[in-house]
């Protein structure tokens, strides 16, 4: 199975699943939301990528796997992300990046995929300058895919920083999850019997992208 990750586009949304590119629960404020049926909803999304990747670069990735996207992930500075404003924990400040949600392909979940996904989109912003990325959990189960389970983000090495029972605010380490990838191969490699030098244990990051196929 080949599985590879590229920048989202606009091309990308359409081979995601609904309700998932008709989802604009950060893009747009609960008032807004409730105005667009669903495809006002669907160009809604397409526009606002659009403007993003325009004015701020890239904001997302693709996972694929054997050439098809299976997932994705989308982030961007709170001030893009008008809806996030609604939850009790929202962030103050605009500069802030948020990792508004992802989604995998539900019959390829828990194979790794939502963990290629945060390394792609740490190593991202890592090379822009970024050093830390913030997210919302989510604690109550929702079906719709829009935001984050906070089990999830635990479990890719966000922490709690401002808690909450429903919607906790959480953060997450750029440095370290680059790191966290590095020594997993390394470890992997050492098993199978091939040893690299000890200094390639913390490659650039243009080679983290690399091997990631972005």
């Amino acid at each position: 199975m080949s599985r590879k990750t590229a920048r989202l586009t606009v091309d990308h949304l359409a081979e995601l699943a609904d309700p998932v590119r008709a989802c604009l629960f950060w893009e747009l404020g609960p008032v807004d939301r409730a105005r667009l049926d669903e495809q006002q909803r669907v160009a809604e999304k397409e526009r606002w990528l659009s403007g993003v990747l325009r004015d701020w670069g890239s904001c997302g990735r693709v996972v694929r796997v054997d050439g098809r996207t299976v997932g994705h992930i989308v982030y961007a500075p709170a001030a893009y992300l008008p809806g996030a404003a609604a939850l009790p924990t929202a962030t103050t400040s605009p500069e802030v990046v948020v990792a508004a949600t992802a989604w995998i392909e539900p019959g390829l979940r828990r194979g790794g995929l939502g963990r290629v996904l945060v390394q792609a989109m740490a190593a991202d912003l890592v090379e822009r300058g970024h050093t830390a990325i913030e997210a919302y959990g989510d604690t109550r189960g929702r079906p719709d895919g829009c935001v984050l389970p906070a089990e999830f983000l635990g479990s890719v090495g966000f922490r709690t920083q401002r808690a909450h029972p429903t919607t906790p605010r959480m953060r997450m380490d750029l440095r370290t999850t680059l790191r966290w990838k590095d020594e997993v191969e390394l470890a992997l490699e050492r098993m199978w019997g091939v040893v690299r030098p000890t200094q390639k244990a913390t490659r650039p990051i243009g080679s983290v992208r690399a091997a990631s196929g972005d």
